[in-house]
């Protein structure tokens, strides 16, 4: 038997091939024909199926955006101590400030809670001051 890519089997001695939900196909014999409703109904509910897992996966509830949000403004800090620490040893940490400003273009996930929005605007402001401050050493160097 040749397989042909993605289509499945090559039909033997001019035979309609039969798609099914998995993407193969399979040669259609007269003793095994399937009925006409299973047949189309098969690769619908097979689509579906997978349309509704797609939609599950993508909700993203109010928690995990905050989750994500409190990440995010975390690792913003953690960048700042590494570039803080890198300084204080004489260090230029410009490992440390191409990973803040890859934290920094993260987009960041809104919050309906307005205390923890203000405080990771302001952890966002502080980063992206060293960013600057780090863009005029360099050019006055």
């Amino acid at each position: 038997m040749k397989v042909n890519g993605p289509s499945g089997a090559a039909p033997a001695g001019g035979q309609r091939p039969v798609r099914s939900a998995g993407g193969f196909s399979m040669p259609q014999t007269s003793g095994a024909a399937p009925s006409s409703a299973a047949a189309a109904t098969a690769p619908t509910s097979a689509v579906a199926d997978v349309s509704a897992l797609m939609a599950l996966q993508g909700v993203e509830t109010a928690t995990e955006r905050r989750r994500r949000a409190i990440r995010r403004g975390g690792t913003l800090l953690d960048r700042l101590d590494e570039l803080k620490i890198a300084m204080l040893s004489g260090e230029a940490g410009e490992g440390a400030l191409e990973r803040l400003g890859r934290t920094l273009r993260e987009e960041r996930p809104e919050d309906e809670d307005t205390g923890l929005t203000g405080l990771l605007e302001q952890i966002d402001l502080r980063a992206a001051v060293e960013l600057a401050k780090a863009e005029v050493r360099r050019n006055a160097a």
